[in-house]
Formats: structure tokens, C-alpha cells, sequence
């Protein structure tokens, strides 16, 4: 599989014209563009505004759907492909290697958007409102990268990045909203998948439920699941695993005759010390002080 460090490089391989900067560049995708369709990995992160009449883009192992109005976020050395692509409208691209950002405070900003972990079904749709925003930020990072070469250049464009990035937290905030709303709790079909998991006695199996195994089963990813489950509860998905975890250890404290290691060991904790720590963080006692009390 192709990488690729070199900007030029990557705009050569996909049919672009050549970029004005060696580490960031912009492209406005007309109707009609056809893009490079071997999968390929590189140094940059892609930021694209995407509407297509037909055609795929891979990332990682998932497509990206084909709505209309769809945000594309993907970081450096993830796995990209475009397959057959059929632009309904324009679309942008923003190419921005990692050693662009050295210096910046979005060389570590950028981390914290947790979207460009996001997969295929959890692509941002925008409305045409937030379109008209994503479009009024590019014009003007497109704008800066074709007129101007000179010290302030860097910045500027970097800080027309640095909204369109919060713009799209802000959208998908909304989003969530909208899609819970519309498909029912995730955080209901997220305590159901540990139920199962509990019910199908795969704590003994396969130790203690992680966030990626829940994820999948809900055909999402893990960061995903957990900026919803923030949305739905304010807690995230690791934390209400605990809690349900707690839930579960206390009731068996209360109806099992069985020591609290046992009872550790059945709800999937190979460490005793780590389950201790982790009850009395939830409940404020140990678990042997919460039989006690219940003795007493």
C-alpha cells in the first residue's frame, strides 16, 4: 500500500493540481472530479466537505455513506480509498501535514476532536445553514493559501482550521441530539448489550466488558459511543461501565452468600485490590464494609 510524506506526491497520485504549500494545501472538488481510487495511508490529516451523487470513500475498514452534505475527518496513517466517486455538487478537501501544525496550539487541540476516530455511520451531516458556515470557512482559508506567502499565512490559515474543527464539534453535538431523538437512547441499548454480556456469562469468558467489544456490538466506534453516552448522561462509556459493574457487585453482596473475592472474580476482576479500589471510588467503602453494614 502506498504512503505517502510528500504533498506533492499525494496530489499526483489523485489527479490534483500541484499544492502552493509543501505541507498544507486546499482543493475545491467541481462536479465530475474523479480522485486516485488505490487505498493509500499518509502523513496529513484530511478535512473534506463532501456531497456525491454515487461512490465510496473508505476509511480504515468502513465506507462513508453517501448523504449529501457529509463531513470527512481522517488523521495520519488511517488507511483512505475513493472508489468510483461522482460529485452531485462542489466539494472541498483540506490537506494538512502533521509537521504543519509544529508550534501551534492545534498540534495538540487536534487530538481532542475525537471525530477523527469516528467511522462510516457517524459521519457529520450538516444542514444547508451549516453548510453555508463550513463554506464561509474554507472560502476564506482558500482565500490565504492562494494569494498570500508571508509570516502571518500559517497562522491565519490555521485559525480558519482551528473554527471549522469547533464549528464541527458544535454541529455534532446537534447531531446527537437529533439522532437520539429519532433512533431512541444509546445509552439504553448500551446498558442492554451489558446486560447480555453478563447474562451470557462472558465476564468468565472473556474477563471484564471494554468499551471496544460494546461499541462494536452496536455498530459504532468507541469514541463514538462514548461522546454520545457523554451527551445522554454526562458520564462516559468506561465510567458507566463501572457504575453498572458496582450496580451489579452490590446486589450480590446483598443475596450472595459467596465471599466479596469471589463475587470479584465472577463479575470478570482478576485483581481483588483493583476491584476494591474501583467500589470504593463508586460507593465511598469498601466492599467488605458494605457487607458488614448490611450484617449489621
Amino acid at each position: 500500500m502506498q504512503h505517502f510524506s510528500s504533498l506533492a506526491d499525494l496530489h499526483r497520485f489523485n489527479g490534483l493540481s500541484m499544492p502552493e504549500n509543501p505541507l498544507f494545501s486546499v482543493y475545491r472538488c467541481p462536479k465530475n472530479t474523479t480522485l486516485g481510487e488505490q487505498p493509500f495511508t499518509s502523513d496529513f490529516y484530511i478535512i473534506g466537505f463532501k456531497k456525491l451523487e454515487s461512490g465510496v470513500i473508505m476509511y480504515g475498514r468502513t465506507k462513508y455513506d453517501h448523504d449529501n452534505g457529509c463531513m470527512l475527518f481522517a488523521k495520519p496513517r488511517q488507511i483512505i480509498e475513493f472508489k468510483n466517486l461522482e460529485y452531485h455538487e462542489d466539494s472541498f478537501i483540506v490537506f494538512i501535514h502533521e509537521d504543519f501544525l509544529n508550534g501551534h496550539f492545534l498540534h495538540k487541540e487536534i487530538n481532542k476532536y475525537a471525530f477523527f476516530d469516528y467511522e462510516a455511520n457517524e459521519a457529520l451531516h450538516l444542514s444547508p445553514r451549516e453548510e453555508q458556515v463550513m463554506w464561509d470557512l474554507f472560502f476564506k482559508i482558500d482565500a490565504e493559501y492562494q494569494t498570500n506567502n508571508d509570516e502571518y499565512s500559517r497562522n491565519i490559515m490555521l485559525s480558519h482550521v482551528d473554527s471549522m474543527l469547533r464549528y464541527s464539534q458544535r454541529f455534532y453535538k446537534r447531531q446527537f441530539i437529533d439522532r437520539t431523538q429519532l433512533s431512541g437512547k444509546t445509552v439504553s441499548k448500551f446498558n442492554h448489550a451489558l446486560e447480555a454480556y453478563l447474562i451470557n456469562r462472558a465476564l468468565l469468558d472473556h474477563g471484564l466488558p471494554n468499551v471496544s467489544t460494546l461499541a462494536a456490538q452496536l455498530n459504532l466506534s468507541p469514541r463514538y459511543l462514548s461522546d454520545m453516552l457523554k451527551q445522554e448522561t454526562g458520564k462516559t462509556a468506561i465510567e458507566l461501565i463501572h457504575i453498572f459493574l458496582i450496580n451489579e457487585a452490590k446486589n450480590r453482596l446483598r443475596d450472595d452468600d459467596q465471599r466479596v473475592s469471589e463475587i470479584a472474580y465472577a463479575l470478570g476482576f482478576e485483581d481483588l485490590s483493583y476491584f476494591s479500589r474501583l467500589f470504593k471510588k463508586e460507593t465511598g467503602i469498601t466492599p467488605n464494609q458494605f457487607k458488614k453494614h448490611l450484617i449489621n
